[in-house]
């Protein structure tokens, strides 16, 4: 059958496990179906979207047999075919069991582990609202401002999503914007908001997190305040910082739990950002110890410098992890990281493991990047001795998971 004649068939199927991505995977005439929109044990109508020969996504249409853990849908912007909230139609706490076994599925077969996961709420979203404190948008060929739709550069114009703060999108719909540029929205821990103009025209970025935008800032303070354990980080305008509200300071406390540094040791915050890590680490080796900070994106490293200025012994070092991890010259007992999405890769765990510490803390925000990566350390002979994982992303699939590697 072709696809168009799929995209304008239903077939119907029962659905069983969770899948990465948000999908639910399900059987037909001998091929797998992954499908959106959808919770296990369900029996749905579903649309085929997309057919790759060996397997098909698919989005439900139908749900002839719902799921107890159904509830309506709460975000509008959703319903008209965004990308944003693909479990809102689930309770919260089946989000959760949702995307704790996406992450366990990942441990045992990226990993070769059989580990349990719970995944912890953070504070201020027991309802998975209201808890986005970033947002970006894309600006359509009439300056109109908008969100994509799923797996496509369409631009639909609704707004109405229940994931951010009160007031992040306030006004954005009313106004004309530059045509073919985004939007990045900050609503910071004072209730400053920010409106950052990111161009049309990319250009490559660092921190491996691809092409970045030239940056222009339409409204709002030049920096954004945020708190983290009683220190305070001016974060320049358009500057990276965790989207859920809660998220860094949750971390943070992880980190210096985890990290057990006594007084004069050695420590690295790999992919450091403004160095929130690093401040926790400084904490606890004191005057005596150090600590290296790493980070490719050279605003970021001014910002971490002017926050920690008080802490002698953190010293950042501004470019990629993988050049600069070959001109470190001290052994860290702890190595804190947090890499983008497509997590670490081989060439940085071979160069941190090489160095031997005690604890590795390794952070990540796609369980299956997180899962290689686990499985990397293993096989360089350290163990995941702790798991833990955050609903860091409520109503979608998204999750964040921190796993303690030892010797």
């Amino acid at each position: 059958m072709t696809l168009p004649e799929r995209q304008t068939s239903l077939l119907e199927v029962r659905l069983g496990k969770p899948a990465h991505g948000g999908y639910c995977v399900a059987r037909h005439d001998g091929r797998v179906v992954f499908v959106r929109g959808g919770l296990p044990g369900e029996l749905v109508q579903v649309r085929i979207t997309e057919d790759r020969g060996r397997f098909c996504r698919a989005e439900v249409v139908d749900v002839a047999e719902p799921s107890p853990h159904r509830v309506p849908a709460v975000c509008p912007a959703a319903a008209a075919g965004a990308g944003c909230c693909d479990l809102a139609h689930a309770t919260v706490a089946a989000q959760r069991e949702f995307k704790a076994s996406v992450l366990v599925e990942q441990l045992q077969r990226l990993a070769g582990l059989d580990m349990p996961v719970e995944l912890r709420a953070l504070p201020g979203s027991a309802d998975g609202t209201r808890w986005r404190t970033r947002v970006r948008l894309a600006v359509d060929a009439d300056g109109r401002a908008g969100v994509h739709r799923y797996r496509s550069e369409e631009i639909l114009g609704e707004l109405s999503c229940p994931q951010p703060v009160p007031g992040t999108v306030d006004g954005i719909a009313g106004r004309r914007w530059r045509p073919g540029s985004q939007l990045q929205l900050a609503v910071d821990a004072t209730g400053e908001r920010q409106i950052v103009e990111l161009s049309a025209t990319r250009r490559h970025g660092g921190r491996g997190r691809g092409d970045v935008r030239r940056q222009r800032l339409l409204d709002g303070a030049d920096r954004a305040r945020e708190h983290v354990r009683d220190r305070v980080f001016e974060i320049s305008a358009g500057g990276f910082w965790q989207a859920h509200r809660g998220a860094a300071q949750a971390y943070a406390e992880v980190v210096a739990d985890w990290a057990a540094l006594r007084t004069g040791e050695h420590a690295w915050d790999l992919y450091s950002g403004v160095g929130v890590f690093a401040a926790q680490l400084a904490d606890q080796v004191g005057e005596s110890g150090a600590v290296v900070a790493v980070e490719s994106v050279a605003a970021a490293v001014h910002d971490g410098q002017r926050a920690l200025a008080d802490l002698p012994q953190v010293k950042f070092r501004s470019g990629r992890v993988e050049r600069v991890l070959a001109e470190l010259r001290h052994a860290p007992r702890v190595v804190v990281l947090d890499p983008p999405r497509a997590g670490a890769g081989r060439a940085v765990v071979e160069a941190i493991t090489a160095r031997e510490p005690a604890r590795i803390i390794h952070i990540g925000c796609d369980p299956a990047s997180f899962a290689r990566d686990v499985g990397l350390y293993r096989a360089a002979g350290y163990r995941l001795e702790s798991v833990t994982a955050f609903d860091a992303f409520p109503l979608t699939h998204h999750m964040e998971a921190i796993g303690l590697l030892v010797r």
